[in-house]
């Protein structure tokens, strides 16, 4: 016969045991509702459906009532996170001779050896790598504290860039890759090529393929792309840890461009055809301040109808004037690259030119292993030219065209542009 204190002894390590269990329970329920706290209501999810389902991720369970969907939505959600985090540390950590050897992160689409036998032109290949290398080094330099260069934000550290000012920087985590795209520098072509890198847009639940396939109303919209800004929705204040590790393993490039011939491109683009949401938000302003419209047109085709459009020149005063930034920041098409890409404070692996984009992105897609499934769309051919420059400013007092150098200066030189002396100097 068992003693009665050895029963009471067990009856109670059960029962601690049970509510141990318990109290773990709603210790992990509790952290879960923490961290969905955190994140928020709006999640953003790695592949973007805009035409219909995922085909690689399985249909959330349907449940009878909204609130038990949702919760199953964020469930999915909070796993494909998760999944998400474990796979990029995998990809940080694969291959590391390969990585160290050409800068590269190892993709889903091969290594190295499948350019065994592959021709190349050896002397074209160094002297591409070495035009990458001195591309990097400058920045470096320019960005060290020995720099005579200063700009604003210059000193500034990851941290201190707010979550808003990091919507440039497109993610693929599929293959490791982060793209910033700079307006007016074939970011059109670059975005394609990123929607169907990453999957993140479906036609009848297939993703896209060929880059010129995709719908032009989709590659800008910013539901389609992943950027860093939308990290702080999804993973809540575990974001810029999650971000300093994607920038620490992921293979990140820009595009650049001469900054005065991108300004001219921006005014043709958006001021000088009929946009009239730019019209709306930026002409009126131009022609109120510097057109002498006190009240100009409500639209754009009254507008262009009577011949009523910003001048270049009003669009350099714009730019120039100390009201415009105080009112809102530049817009995209004509804020700097520096403001936009953050050179200083993210290690870029690749900076390609807007002026030799064809070999750049050659070079770019083979360093990242893809270019056997996917290629630059080809012909892609900018009207607007450096030889452009003179004509353009011709009209433009030196002194508008000294302070409007300053303002872009940091571009020039962090990207390797020569001053453009010429347009500065009276002669």
């Amino acid at each position: 016969m068992k003693c009665p204190q050895l029963r009471s002894d067990k009856m109670v390590k059960s029962r601690l045991f049970l509510n141990g269990l318990i109290l773990g329970s709603m210790f992990m329920i509790l952290l879960i509702i923490i961290y969905w706290d955190d994140v928020g209501a709006a999640h953003f999810y790695l592949h973007t459906t805009i035409s219909g389902p995922q085909a690689s991720r399985s249909a959330p369970v349907s449940l009878s009532t909204p609130k038990l969907k949702a919760v199953n939505d964020k469930v999915n959600s909070y796993l494909s996170d998760i999944d998400a985090f474990v796979n990029q540390f995998l990809k940080g950590t694969s291959e590391p001779s390969q990585e160290k050897r050409d800068g590269s992160t190892p993709t889903a689409f091969g290594n190295a050896s499948r350019d065994a036998g592959k021709p190349e032109d050896k002397y074209n290949s160094e002297e591409k790598k070495k035009r990458q290398e001195d591309r990097k080094q400058l920045m470096r330099d320019l960005c060290s504290v020995n720099s005579t260069l200063d700009f604003p934000g210059k000193s500034r550290t990851l941290d201190d860039i707010p979550s808003r000012e990091l919507d440039h920087l497109i993610v693929d985590d599929r293959h490791g890759i982060m793209y910033c795209y700079v307006p007016k520098v074939a970011c059109s072509n670059w975005k394609r090529i990123m929607i169907v890198l990453s999957e993140s847009l479906l036609v009848k639940g297939v993703p896209y393929r060929d880059p010129m396939d995709i719908p032009t109303k989709h590659i800008h919209d910013p539901r389609v792309h992943l950027t860093l800004n939308k990290f702080w929705k999804r993973y809540g204040k575990f974001s810029r840890h999650l971000i300093k590790v994607k920038l620490k393993n992921y293979t990140k490039f820009l595009f650049v461009r001469d900054p005065f011939v991108r300004l001219i491109s921006a005014y043709r683009n958006k001021l000088e055809k009929a946009n009239d949401d730019f019209y709306r938000r930026f002409s009126t302003v131009m022609l109120k301040r510097y057109g002498n419209y006190s009240n100009p047109p409500a639209s754009v085709v009254e507008a262009f109808s009577s011949g009523i459009r910003p001048a270049f020149s009003n669009f350099i005063q714009y730019l120039l004037d100390p009201k415009t930034e105080k009112e809102r920041p530049f817009n995209e098409h004509w804020r700097q690259i520096y403001r936009l890409c953050h050179p200083c404070q993210i290690n870029y692996d690749f900076i390609g030119t807007l002026e030799t984009v064809d070999e750049d992105a050659e070079q770019l897609l083979r360093i990242l292993h893809v270019d056997n499934v996917i290629h630059f769309p080809p012909g892609y051919r900018n009207k607007t030219t450096s030889s452009w420059e003179q004509a353009w400013f011709s009209n433009i007092p030196y002194e508008s065209t000294r302070k409007l150098y300053e303002l872009y200066e940091p571009d020039f030189k962090l990207f390797g542009y020569s001053k453009p002396e010429e347009l500065l100097h009276d002669l």
